[in-house]
């Protein structure tokens, strides 16, 4: 007994290192084609865009004393220097539409979006003298396309805009204490996530009020981004609210969007969680060929867990061609298939079909499954591990192990061979 416990382990570790070998091409097969299919997305489509606020400034002069040596002399010399004040925005009214389209590139998806963005800010002259206020307005994205955009300073369109290095430029001309406003629009797409950034250090943010509608769920927020004030539901999606009074943050606001289901990373998965099914399944055929006296050799095992490692296989390499579940259907199937023709010739139809088969669909086909479901795989295993625990429990509570494993002795002293019982 001693032996052929050995020899089942010794084919169970061989099984589980051909799934890690398994397990690994697929996740760097999936990683290689994700870095290039992602860049090539991001260069047709766009990449992920980060909207900053933009940013106000005037200018004034002051002389400046400064001393040189010429030929042995020291000359002073007055000259002017340019000093530049930043402007805070009063208020900041921002208002984004996301729309996700999903995009596949070879056979990875990817969240791609279109994105309307306005935003309504104002500033006004806090100084005693009249000022030229400079706007700067970033975008996202220097090489993304910006379609009808728009600039207006108060009520009227700017056309002529200085639109150097990534940036549109204005500028307006204001009387002390008087306020104005201006508003920037465009219509844009980008990849995966989008936000908008208040600035590289701690900003106090006057007024400010940005309204996000989706036409999804599902979405995220990165850890370092600030979580939406309010959040209601609407018939497509969600509307976010992010409002405040005056605001002291360093931290941004952020999106993530929802991503379909990747086949090659969740086949991954399901194959490095593999050992797990085939233990549970290994155990039990254990157990019942044991406590019924079913003569079953570890070259048995070796084709059972053969036959688990082909859905694998199959799968992994199915899903390059046909949808996951089409894929995972027919893997299922085949494996299924194998073990239980095999096991129809070495005990029987009715184990074959009862024990085996149902076995089987729980522990490789349904364990499998769970995957699907984000974050009730570990539920769902340790589930089963439980009701297996305790099926086996009550399986063998009244068994003598020592009987068991000594064997029945033949007349000679030899133990006897272990005989089938009949279905």
């Amino acid at each position: 007994m001693v032996k052929k416990l050995a020899a089942i382990v010794f084919i169970y570790l061989c099984t589980v290192l051909a799934w890690f070998i398994l397990g690994a091409t697929v996740i760097s097969r999936s990683e290689r084609k994700d870095a290039k299919l992602k860049d090539s997305v991001g260069r047709i489509w766009g990449n992920v865009q980060v909207q900053q606020a933009p940013s106000v400034h005037y200018q004034t002069e002051k002389e400046v004393e400064k001393l040189r040596e010429e030929e042995g002399k020291t000359i002073r010399e007055i000259e002017k220097e340019t000093i530049t004040h930043a402007v805070p925005l009063i208020s900041s009214d921002v208002e984004v539409l996301l729309s996700l389209e999903h995009r596949k590139k070879g056979l990875l998806w990817y969240p791609t979006y279109t994105v309307d963005f306005s935003g309504t800010y104002a500033i006004v002259n806090q100084t005693s003298e009249p000022h030229t206020f400079y706007q700067t307005f970033r975008f996202p994205e220097s090489g993304a396309v910006y379609d009808d955009f728009r600039y207006f300073v108060g009520d009227r369109e700017r056309k002529n805009l200085d639109l150097s290095s990534g940036k549109a430029r204005q500028s307006v001309h204001l009387a002390p204490g008087e306020r104005q406003s201006f508003r920037i629009s465009y219509q844009s797409q980008g990849l995966e996530r989008w936000g908008y950034d208040f600035g590289e250090e701690i900003h106090q943010i006057k007024d400010f009020h940005l309204s996000m509608n989706t036409d999804f769920g599902g979405f995220d927020f990165p850890p370092e981004s600030i979580s939406p004030t309010d959040r209601s539901a609407t018939e497509t999606g969600w509307q976010l609210d992010w409002q405040y009074k005056n605001l002291l943050t360093g931290a941004d606001i952020a999106l993530v969007l929802p991503n379909k289901l990747n086949p090659g990373p969740w086949v991954g998965r399901v194959t490095f969680s593999a050992p797990v099914s085939l233990f549970l399944f290994f155990f039990l055929l254990f157990i019942f060929t044991t406590l019924r006296e079913i003569r079953f050799h570890p070259m048995n095992y070796f084709f059972i867990g053969s036959a688990f490692f082909t859905f694998h296989l199959l799968l992994a390499y199915l899903v390059d061609h046909i949808s996951i579940h089409a894929a995972f259907l027919i893997s299922s199937a085949v494996s299924v298939a194998l073990v239980v023709s095999y096991m129809r010739l070495v005990v029987g139809n009715r184990f074959a079909l009862r024990e085996t088969a149902i076995s089987q669909l729980v522990y490789m086909v349904l364990f499998s499954y769970t995957f699907f479901f984000k974050g009730y795989t570990g539920l769902a295993i340790t589930i089963l591990c439980v009701l297996t625990l305790f099926t086996v429990m009550q399986f063998t509570g009244r068994v003598n192990w020592d009987e068991l494993f000594q064997g029945e002795k033949t007349s000679d002293g030899i133990p006897a061979p272990i005989k089938a019982k009949t279905f």
